[in-house]
């Protein structure tokens, strides 16, 4: 068995396989693996590992973790969210309830919406139970998935767009911006009109059945270490440094490695590379999908103060905090981007890795300084192609005038700087993935999300040769960190 590209998903196939007893041997082009699932220390002279790329971990099944035996520890945050709003903001604390509803009642004037706030999501709780451990079977077919959720929740979260869902459930236009940027991450569309909106909002909260986003103790780093662990383990062999250049209908695979070309022939090829990379390498012309983040790595010499002062930074920022996300903001951002403009005032959110995990810095820096993730919203390749490094320029500058808007100082005063003056930021748009991680248009998802259903039979890895399956994001049921699709790749080489 082959299994091209060595990112986490490849990673999962590998282990499962060799677990089998299987002869596997993956291919990855970098000098190390994980793809975008790793840490780095990306600031000269300041020891963080950072997760440069992805950061939080929801959809990886704990039938995946158990079944390999991974070292890995998932922490989960005590607050899910804060969204600021005027001189008052919107807590979410997943321990005390009494607070939470406080906190709505303080944002909107009443109990309404934190009602409804309970009601969807006990409704969204329940089809998390019930579709999570789908995604480790077989396809099931649309109506098998009706039945499975119910008739409502079926219309409110598949049947028509989400967008809709939101405006009739929820008054307030914080509570609603909040609910729908589960259905953007990473994802260019209008929730009121486009139902990959609601694909999107799916995946964001269903992972392992309760839809939690954990932070990986050690960073993102230490879930591919622990892969890679785990497939050597059972007897899988890595090769790093080749890069494929072809691979063909029979299984017959063409890498180039420390200058030479070799040529290996697999049973089952197992792909985890972008669409438009597999075109590439097997003739074909290539169709690229378009991403819509800006992902921004920052270090804090402290936390920012906020302008409510009844609400501790470290709770605040140790969850999502939104950043001129409600259902308004949002609408306008996405139609100044749709207009090709870098939105005038960028919704995003970020979170501090090192407030859960403070592992994650080096042991001077303990207690010193704290991690700041930034993922910014309606930001599509497209807006950066002209020029690269201007509309970078302008979409940070953007960005933190946006976050700004929300703090009471400038986030600028309180970055750390490196040992030669330099603040501690480090911004990627969807083009920076495309040149830096070889991921075409820099879509996360590889491309737009599909729905974890459908009518045809199979796993949803299987291509147009019997021999090649698709083993990375691209495959149904694929996108985040997960490792669903390398475990449904090799279920469907074993036959189980």
């Amino acid at each position: 068995m082959v299994v091209a590209g060595g990112g986490h998903n490849g990673l999962v196939a590998a282990a499962y396989l060799a677990r089998a007893g299987r002869r596997v041997l993956v291919l990855e082009r970098y000098g190390h693996v994980g793809g975008l699932a790793i840490s780095a220390r990306p600031f000269p002279g300041v020891d963080v590992r950072l997760s440069r790329y992805s950061y939080l971990v929801s959809l990886l099944p704990s039938k995946i973790v158990r079944d390999l035996g991974l070292d890995l520890e998932l922490r989960r945050r005590r607050y899910a969210s804060y969204t600021p709003t005027g001189d008052t903001g919107l807590l979410v604390d997943n321990v005390d309830a009494g607070r939470t509803a406080a906190s709505f009642a303080a944002v909107t004037g009443g109990r309404r919406d934190h009602e409804a706030w309970q009601d969807f999501y006990g409704m969204v709780q329940q089809v998390a139970q019930a579709l999570a451990p789908t995604l480790l079977e077989p396809l099931r077919k649309p109506v098998e998935i009706e039945r499975l959720v119910g008739a409502q929740a079926w219309r409110d979260l598949f049947a028509r767009p989400i967008g809709e869902t939101v405006a009739e459930r929820f008054r307030d236009d914080t509570v609603r911006g909040v609910v729908l940027t589960d259905a953007l991450i990473g994802t260019f569309a209008d929730p009121a009109a486009d139902l990959l909106a609601n694909r999107c909002f799916l995946y964001h909260v269903i992972g392992d059945g309760t839809g939690d986003w954990n932070v990986p103790v050690g960073g993102m780093g230490a879930v591919s270490g622990a892969l890679e662990a785990a497939a050597r383990r059972a007897g899988a062999e890595i090769r790093t440094g080749a890069e494929i250049v072809g691979i063909a209908p029979s299984g017959e695979v063409t890498f180039e490695s420390e200058g030479r070309e070799h040529t290996v022939n697999g049973t089952r090829v197992l792909v985890n590379l972008p669409p438009a990379v597999l075109d590439r390498v097997m003739g074909r012309p290539a169709t690229v999908s378009e991403g819509a983040q800006l992902k921004v790595n920052m270090v804090l010499a402290r936390l920012p103060r906020l302008k409510d002062p009844t609400v501790d930074p470290r709770a605040a920022f140790s969850g999502t905090f939104h950043i001129n996300e409600g259902h308004d903001q949002l609408a306008r951002a996405y139609a100044q981007a749709a207009n090709g403009e870098i939105p005038e005032l960028p919704p995003a959110e970020v979170y501090c890795h090192s407030l859960t995990d403070p592992s994650i810095l080096g042991p001077e820096l303990r207690g010193k300084a704290e991690t700041m993730t930034l993922f910014g919203l309606h930001m599509p390749a497209r807006l950066f192609r002209k020029n690269p490094d201007k509309s970078r320029e302008v979409a940070l500058d953007a960005t933190f005038a946006s976050i700004n808007s929300v703090l009471a100082e400038p986030i600028e005063d309180c970055l750390l700087r490196t040992p030669d003056g330099t603040p501690c930021v480090e911004a990627k748009t969807p083009v920076d993935l495309e040149k830096d991680a070889g991921l075409p248009g820099g879509h996360i998802f590889h491309k737009d999300l599909t729905w974890p259903y459908a009518e045809e039979s199979g796993w949803g890895v299987e291509t147009a040769h019997e021999r090649i399956l698709i083993c990375g994001a691209s495959a149904r049921r694929g996108g985040g960190v997960s490792g669903i699709p390398g475990h449904n790749a090799a279920m469907a080489v074993l036959g189980r």
